[in-house]
């Protein structure tokens, strides 16, 4: 991130609102959009084209999950999304759209650097299956199974997300295969061994 990253926010607070406007431009980002709902957050994403959009989930008019699908349906950026309490459902409707990020409030200024380059991280992954895939909605199924696979190698060699990624895109490359096969090959390998050995004992 050599260039000063653009960040579009949204909040129906005004408290959450100013913070962001005070705390990221100290971080080094620029703030160039501040909504108060979901839709006020993707007509202003519409005019100032940011590199990254963070809002609340709960908010009036449009939610943020919505307002993360319309907003990619113009341009593709990577969103990050910010609730009062952690919802295992809205997470699992979150990673099922375009959402790169999930922060839990209060947020704390240490979260928002390590969460902003993960999100952009993984945005820059998803845009070379979406050049892989043939539309949107396989790069997201795909996206899924390379999340696993990723968490696979994480657990079991004990990397971090970019190593696995790198270790997914080498082998990919050296056998001249997708990412996704390379992932789901290693997902079945998994499974295999699981299947002939007691869970807890891999």
């Amino acid at each position: 991130m050599s260039e000063t990253l653009r960040i579009a926010v949204a909040d129906d607070e005004p408290d959450m609102r100013d913070y962001f406007k005070k705390i990221l431009p100290r971080l080094g980002f620029r703030v160039v959009a501040v909504a108060e709902n979901g839709c006020e957050l993707v007509e202003l994403c519409r005019k100032t084209n940011p590199d990254l959009a963070i809002t609340d989930i709960k908010m009036p008019e449009l939610d943020g999950i919505d307002a993360a699908m319309q907003i990619y349906q113009d341009k593709p950026i990577p969103v990050i999304l910010v609730s009062a309490y952690s919802d295992a459902e809205l997470i699992k409707r979150a990673e099922a759209d375009h959402v790169m990020g999930y922060l839990v409030k209060p947020i704390k200024q240490s979260d928002l650097v390590p969460a902003i380059a993960l999100a952009m991280h993984r945005f820059e992954q998803f845009q070379a299956l979406r050049q892989e895939a043939a539309d949107m909605r396989k790069a997201l199924a795909d996206r899924k199974v390379i999340e696993q696979a990723k968490g696979i190698l994480m657990k079991k060699g004990g990397l971090d997300e970019q190593e696995a990624f790198r270790r997914l895109q080498k082998l990919a490359s050296e056998q001249n295969r997708k990412l996704v096969d390379i992932a789901t090959m290693l997902m079945t390998a998994e499974e295999t061994i699981q299947t002939f050995i007691p869970h807890g004992k891999v």
